[in-house]
């Protein structure tokens, strides 16, 4: 069941992805040449804890870290360590805040130091796969025209959609209905509807749009290990159209 939220329901939503957005602009700062990914993890939960939020992903279904750091072929569920990021790294964080019963998602990937113009660009593609989504998240469209655009956008650009992972709606709980994926045919599913809240996230690779995890039981990596990068905003259906929760 898809529920649809509140005016204040939204507005707490919007507490906790505030608090997200700023330890994700922190973060930013930290992840440099020689920086562990266990200390950004610490970075996080002070952070979060900070403004009295709580790390969402702590503990959910035994995940080890605070928040997810995938390096490079990762796509995704990367487990904080003591691997030091080094020049030409692309690194994904994802955060999720926990604000009283309300919950945000939301993650970027980062270039460390300077790094490959193939990088870059698979990084820029991604990022703006997204705001795309984003843009297509109007009241009365089909949730899957918002999936078909992501997907007709990235490999417009010659880079493929992961499919083994989706988006999904948010709000009392991490994750909850409906699924969000990344590709498919328009004019399915759904209709979007104000009150609905999604964790819109396009995952890119840069070669097979294949995955698999890796024997810690979380890390889900590329299976050419070729790049792939990874952004997400969690967003509000509104009369206007979206409303973004985690800026």
């Amino acid at each position: 069941m898809i529920v649809l939220r509140s005016a204040d329901e939204i507005a707490m939503i919007g507490k906790a992805g505030a608090i997200l957005a700023a330890t994700l602009e922190k973060l930013g700062k930290y992840a440099k040449p020689g920086v562990q990914t266990k200390e950004l993890d610490r970075i996080a939960r002070d952070e979060i804890l900070k403004r009295n939020g709580y790390p969402a992903f702590k503990g959910y279904r035994g995940f080890p870290g605070n928040i997810c750091v995938s390096l490079n072929e990762t796509v995704v569920h990367g487990i904080p360590s003591e691997r030091k990021l080094k020049a030409g790294d692309i690194v994904s964080i994802d955060v999720g805040v926990r604000f009283r019963d309300y919950y945000a998602d939301a993650a970027v990937t980062l270039g460390v130091g300077e790094v490959s113009e193939d990088a870059a660009r698979l990084i820029e593609v991604t990022r703006n796969a997204l705001y795309i989504g984003i843009e297509k998240a109007q009241p009365g469209r089909h949730l899957s025209d918002v999936s078909h655009e992501i997907q007709k956008f990235i490999e417009a650009n010659s880079f493929s959609v992961v499919r083994a992972l989706v988006g999904h709606g948010i709000g009392t709980a991490i994750h909850e209905e409906p699924e969000v994926p990344n590709f498919g045919k328009p004019g399915l599913g759904p209709l979007l509807e104000p009150g609905m809240v999604l964790a819109i996230e396009p995952m890119v690779n840069a070669g097979t749009f294949e995955v698999e995890t890796l024997d810690d039981g979380w890390s889900i990596v590329t299976k050419d290990r070729r790049l792939s990068a990874h952004f997400e905003h969690t967003i509000a259906i509104t009369q206007k159209g979206a409303l973004v929760l985690t800026k």
